[in-house]
């Protein structure tokens, strides 16, 4: 199996933007779209999304045979300018105008009963090893760097809310020791379904809906003017981690996915219990009282990972439901 540190290849482009994107960073010619034609694309759409992907992840691994220098190549990230604007237009348009408060009630109830719409509970009444080894895939894109868009979040915070922040980044971290890293029990995870766990090795088979739940965190990280929403995608994915980190842990033990792949999640169920006190009382308070301002923004990072994730479950659940597989391209039998 591939490396988990090494860089990943140049994912495939899914149309003309990406195309130009990628010839780019893999030949260092060719002309860059224009703002115009990325401005006319869906901003959901495959194509801008896979080469926001692509120029993200310049800021992460980067790829084999690609110059970390361009990084911050000026060209390429006039590229990402209208990229970022017009998915963070379409996620602002599509966020309701509920305060903090309403928003973090609805966040922290549970509901009741399955609303048919809810990934972890399909997999944990219905799910056969065949979806959990596809969305093991699929979620690999961020799990294998789990925590890592969130970080940015530190140098741009202080008080109470970087305490808070950097408490439970070094749980993510696995607190001093590097076999108890979250990438790391989620790449043993993968080892027990029989998946590849090379960073990025899963990317063309990943459906866009995929790629855009990545793209949304790196998007808040990387822009400091963004620091209120990434508090508020980090606090949805600690409230909402440990129903569903306890649900895919019993799918796992039903399908004997292996002692590992049960890990992952049971560690979730825990840790991230602890984590969603502190993200509400430390992180979220703590910012609010140094920053009172950013309330609307943290609201907002709550709505835009609902919003990116609701499409996700969709696009996971209409193919389950139907009998066919979730990603691009069927996964190769499990070794």
């Amino acid at each position: 199996m591939t490396t988990a540190s090494a860089a990943p290849p140049l994912p495939r482009p899914r149309g003309p933007l990406s195309a130009a994107v990628v010839s780019r960073l893999r030949e260092g010619t060719g002309r860059l779209p224009s703002d115009g034609a990325i401005r006319r694309a869906d901003p959901y759409g495959a194509d801008p999304q896979t080469a926001l992907y692509v120029l993200y992840e310049l800021h992460y691994r980067g790829f084999d045979g690609v110059d970390d220098d361009l990084e911050w190549e000026p060209e390429l990230l006039a590229v990402r300018r209208p990229l970022e604007e017009t998915f963070l237009a379409a996620l602002r348009a599509g966020a309701p105008a509920t305060g903090l408060r309403d928003t973090l009630t609805a966040l922290l109830a549970e509901p009741a009963a399955d609303t048919g719409t809810d990934v972890s509970r399909y997999l944990h009444h219905r799910g056969g090893l065949d979806h959990l080894r596809e969305y093991a895939a699929l979620r690999s894109l961020y799990h294998l760097k789990e925590a890592d868009p969130h970080a940015w979040a530190l140098p741009r915070l202080c008080g109470r809310a970087k305490a808070g922040l950097a408490a439970i980044e070094f749980d993510e971290f696995g607190a001093g020791r590097a076999e108890d890293i979250h990438a790391r029990l989620f790449a043993d995870l993968m080892t027990d379904l029989g998946l590849e766990t090379g960073y990025g090795h899963y990317v063309d088979l990943a459906p866009t809906e995929a790629l855009t739940t990545v793209n949304l965190m790196s998007l808040l990280g990387l822009h400091r003017s963004l620091r209120g929403a990434l508090v508020g995608h980090f606090a949805t994915v600690e409230i909402t981690s440990p129903p569903a980190a306890r649900r895919l842990t019993e799918a796992m033990h039903r399908t004997g996915a292996g002692p590992a792949a049960e890990r992952f999640y049971a560690e979730h169920v825990l840790a991230d219990a602890v984590h969603e006190q502190v993200v509400r009382h430390e992180v979220i308070g703590g910012l609010l009282q140094e920053e009172p301002a950013l309330e609307p923004d943290v609201a907002f990072g709550i709505h835009a990972t609902g919003q990116v994730e609701d499409r996700l479950a969709r696009h996971l659940l209409t193919a389950w439901q139907a009998g066919s597989s979730a990603l691009r391209e069927a996964l190769p039998p499990a070794a």
